[in-house]
């Protein structure tokens, strides 16, 4: 569930929006900043697939040695059809009326592909800790859902990828600090710019729907 991540490793460290297959606009962002691969990093909050136009391809991200990412609810969505044989399930109708469809529309060689990038996927940590400079950046999809941030504590996976409480208590006016970290930023739920409140930042602008995507400069 836990991944730790040294900032000293890399010259910048760059943390992405939710991309759902809008790699084209990725790859614009990082011309934009002189993004090295050989020097610098993305990190992502997830939900790499679904909607967009090339989920193939930002799904093949998470085998390049610049990039790292957290589990979103649609790779979730993916890995419970996928355990199945047959589609026809509760989960493969939830990931097809989500955006999967794509997966089934692939030529077979480019099935294998996917098939074998969802196999590693299965190990992608659903949270991330960096340190960079002396703070403790924490990154997840959704939520991080403890009143203080803990390393390899005990959460639920569920709220982890899939729960919006904190971000509309947050805009209802009653949101509060998570304690033990300097920041938190999740993605899931698109906005029209970022939204920060107290030491959460929310980064999901929308780029599947025509907005920009977000790429923030953590380092």
């Amino acid at each position: 569930m836990y991944q730790r991540i040294d900032g000293h490793n890399w010259r910048h460290i760059y943390l992405v929006g939710d991309l759902h297959g809008c790699l084209a606009q990725l790859a614009e962002q990082l011309r934009l900043v002189r993004f090295d691969p050989w020097q610098d990093l993305v990190i992502s909050v997830g939900d790499l697939i679904d909607r967009g136009p090339d989920s193939l391809g930002c799904l093949a991200l998470i085998d390049k040695p610049w990039f790292r990412a957290v589990q979103g609810n649609h790779e979730v969505m993916a890995l419970n059809s996928l355990r199945n044989t047959s589609h026809n399930t509760e989960d493969g109708f939830l990931w097809e009326m989500n955006g999967g469809r794509w997966f089934s529309e692939l030529n077979e060689e480019a099935k294998k592909q996917a098939e074998s990038l969802f196999r590693r996927c299965k190990t992608l940590p659903l949270i991330i800790e960096l340190i960079v400079q002396d703070k403790r950046i924490i990154i997840a999809h959704a939520d991080y859902p403890l009143a203080q941030w803990k390393w390899q504590a005990d959460v639920d996976p569920g709220q982890v990828v899939w729960s919006r409480a904190r971000l509309q208590r947050n805009i209802k006016g009653k949101g509060e600090l998570i304690r033990g970290a300097d920041a938190f930023y999740f993605g899931h739920t698109p906005l029209k710019k970022p939204k920060h409140f107290f030491n959460q930042h929310y980064i999901d602008t929308g780029v599947v729907f025509g907005n920009t995507l977000t790429l923030v400069a953590l380092q």
